[in-house]
């Protein structure tokens, strides 16, 4: 049995198992805190900080009130749980984020990779065009920097998902939310941003010619180029 402090564990295993069983899917409400503390002999206490758990984990959303959209909702948000994580460990320095940029590196150039042999779907079609519609907004130069941020996180996280691999386009995604305030100090520190602005772009279109001709190796080896070179800014001379 867990300890007192920590009895809000079984609702979380119960959860586990009616997940993994079918009993419980996306989108299906869970019991009341009521109902929980009663069934497991738990405080109300402890169910909240277990909804609160599984909220912060990207598992629920509650609502308050009354009526059929009250009370905690199943839902599926794993890479804005894993980038909360990896931004606070990265903010004890317990996580360099040199290294959060060579896990980057490896899941994105071998993204590249798979993905060139990937089968021609609708989905891929899409995303592409999507991609192509980023860079071209990231073109014009008046487009605010917190937005060109937006759109090239997006971008990446995009290509990535051509590889079909959903647990690489999480990490990627979580990844990129957990280095962005690493890439807001970097801009901050630059005085010729606009240059380095327009060299990312140059880069962009590259990557984006590689990936829509298929020509994985050269996404690769464009991918690993541009990444390095943007997070070698801030330890250049």
């Amino acid at each position: 049995m867990p300890t007192a402090s920590r009895m809000y564990t079984v609702v979380l295993d119960w959860l586990e198992e009616r997940l993994r069983s079918g009993e419980i899917r996306l989108g299906d409400k869970l019991p009341g805190e009521r109902q929980l503390a009663e069934e497991f002999g738990i405080s109300r206490a402890s169910v909240r900080e277990a909804l609160r758990i599984l909220d912060i984990m990207g598992l629920v959303r509650s609502s308050t009130g009354s009526g059929p959209a009250s009370g905690a909702i199943l839902i599926s948000e794993p890479s804005a749980a894993l980038a909360w994580a990896l931004r606070m460990h990265v903010a004890t320095q317990a996580l360099p984020v040199r290294d959060l940029v060579q896990t980057r590196l490896l899941l994105e150039t071998q993204s590249a990779v798979e993905a060139a042999s990937a089968p021609e779907t609708p989905a891929r079609a899409a995303a592409l065009a999507q991609a192509a519609e980023l860079v071209a907004a990231m073109d014009d130069p008046s487009l605010p920097d917190e937005r060109f941020h937006a759109h090239d996180a997006e971008f990446h996280v995009l290509l990535s998902s051509l590889a079909g691999n959903l647990v690489v386009e999480t990490i990627m995604s979580s990844l990129r939310q957990a280095t962005i305030g690493y890439v807001q100090e970097t801009v901050a520190c630059l005085e010729d941003w606009p240059r380095v602005r327009r060299v990312l772009q140059e880069q962009h279109h590259g990557i984006l010619r590689a990936f829509q001709e298929r020509r994985g190796q050269d996404a690769a080896a464009a991918l690993r180029e541009h990444i390095s070179w943007f997070f070698g800014l801030r330890a250049a001379p």
